[in-house]
């Protein structure tokens, strides 16, 4: 992450001076494939990792953008649907996860910054962290930048890297037994958050281009178990 160097609070702003992280990361990606998203999941994985359980004192109740309490708007111009009736239950049952951490909120490709190799990266763009799920980001980051195709060919191997690289991350913090529970939650959930997101999305931007046949496969899916 960039560290932070300086700040300054005047009456009605706050002035923040940032390191700047393209020094050693270059790169902005608008898309990857699927062997080059391991270091953000790996990122990911250590972000939430890090501060699982956080009373997230001073950030978002609820972390990320497109949660449904902060978009009313939205909702109300969702046409009527399975979609729009089952929202109120997609979003508790994220906001009931028993494993909550904190969540970068808008964890887009486009906010992270790649080394040379691609090997490691830097995430930037901090706005909507605050408490909440971690697989949250994971199917954000994924819709992302990566196709339909790709994501519905591998979907289990890109969980098994995240959740691979967060086992790792927590082994001094959680038992053996509480990190399997966790990740049996959260794998339970991810079909949940895409859904909650593709909610998002129906009505934003009815005619996005992340809503296609992987985001109505997982929508179907996860309603069918709901």
């Amino acid at each position: 992450m960039p560290q932070l160097l300086g700040a300054q609070t005047g009456k009605d702003e706050i002035l923040l001076l940032l390191e700047d992280v393209s020094r050693d990361y270059p790169l902005i990606r608008g898309k990857l494939t699927v062997s080059e998203v391991g270091a953000c999941l790996k990122w990911l994985a250590h972000f939430h990792a890090r501060f699982l359980s956080n009373a997230g004192e001073g950030l978002w109740p609820e972390g990320c953008y497109w949660h449904l309490n902060t978009r009313a708007d939205e909702f109300a111009a969702m046409s009527d649907g399975p979609v729009k009736q089952a929202a109120k239950r997609l979003d508790g049952k994220l906001a009931s996860a028993q494993f909550q951490t904190l969540v970068h909120g808008d964890a887009k490709v486009a906010n992270f910054c790649f080394n040379a190799s691609l090997e490691s990266v830097a995430g930037v763009d901090f706005q909507y962290v605050g408490k909440g799920c971690g697989i949250r980001d994971v199917a954000y980051f994924l819709g992302s930048c990566l196709s339909e195709t790709e994501c519905a060919e591998n979907e289990s191997v890109l969980l098994d890297a995240y959740f691979c690289a967060l086992r790792g991350a927590l082994s001094e913090k959680l038992s053996v037994t509480k990190i399997h529970e966790l990740e049996t939650e959260w794998r339970s959930l991810y079909g949940v958050a895409w859904t909650d997101f593709y909610r998002f999305l129906l009505g934003w931007m009815p005619t996005h281009q992340k809503i296609n046949s992987y985001t109505l496969l997982v929508c179907e899916r996860t309603l069918s178990d709901l």
